[in-house]
């Protein structure tokens, strides 16, 4: 019979090696980590640097323009009023080139310039657009008679016998019509050397000035014009 191998009993091994790796492991979890020290050259953070109010600003970047004030337009010497209406864009008369354009036939060109004349000898000074003495050389007609109206306030259209052959005349009026299809004191007719029943029909729902007056009606169309300007202050 075989004789069994006797084992060592639990108890009766060393103890002293167990000691020692316990107490190791005690003394490393007792211990704190040490900490990295943080240098003061570098950010604590991965943050971008902040800029100061002092600071310039970076190249290629411009700094805000101020804010328009009461207080800065008067350091400009400027009232604030008067600063408002610099920075608006100009209106009233002089938003226009001419006060009236006067349209006329060809034939009519002697009794077109005695009106001009009338009107821009006043104390109005009135600024007067005659085709065949503002017009720009080589120049389109039609583009020279857009423009004449487009560019003035008011129209005075010298209705006559010549006036009513005249293409150029019609397609003057049709355009002044068109800009100012109201009755707004804009387009003024002067009947001159022509009965009343042979008033265009396309003028009916406007009055007319009779020019068999004793100044031709001129006063009654540089009034005429003067109270349309008015109104544009």
């Amino acid at each position: 019979m075989a004789s069994r191998t006797s084992f060592p009993a639990s108890g009766s091994r060393s103890k002293k090696p167990l000691g020692k790796m316990a107490g190791w492991l005690r003394q490393a979890l007792s211990k704190k980590p040490r900490e990295m020290p943080v240098s003061q050259e570098s950010p604590a953070c991965d943050a971008p640097p902040q800029c100061s109010q002092d600071d310039p600003p970076p190249s290629g970047l411009s700094s805000p323009a101020p804010v328009s004030s009461p207080a800065a337009a008067s350091s400009r010497g400027l009232p604030p009023a008067q600063e408002g209406a610099a920075s608006s864009s100009g209106g009233g008369r002089w938003s226009r080139d001419y006060d009236v354009c006067v349209c006329h036939s060809e034939e009519d060109f002697a009794a077109a310039q005695e009106l001009v004349a009338y009107l821009e000898d006043t104390s109005a000074s009135l600024r007067c657009f005659l085709q065949l003495r503002d017009a720009a050389p080589g120049s389109a007609i039609v583009s020279e008679l857009c423009r004449a109206l487009d560019s003035s306030h008011c129209q005075v259209l010298l209705i006559t016998p010549g006036f009513l052959r005249d293409p150029w005349c019609r397609y003057q009026m049709l355009q002044a019509l068109s800009q100012a299809p109201g009755a707004e004191g804009r387009t003024i007719p002067l009947l001159a050397g022509l009965a009343r029943d042979a008033y265009p029909p396309e003028l009916r729902f406007m009055y007319f000035v009779d020019g068999r007056g004793p100044d031709r009606g001129f006063r009654q169309v540089r009034e005429a014009i003067l109270r349309y300007l008015q109104t544009l202050r």
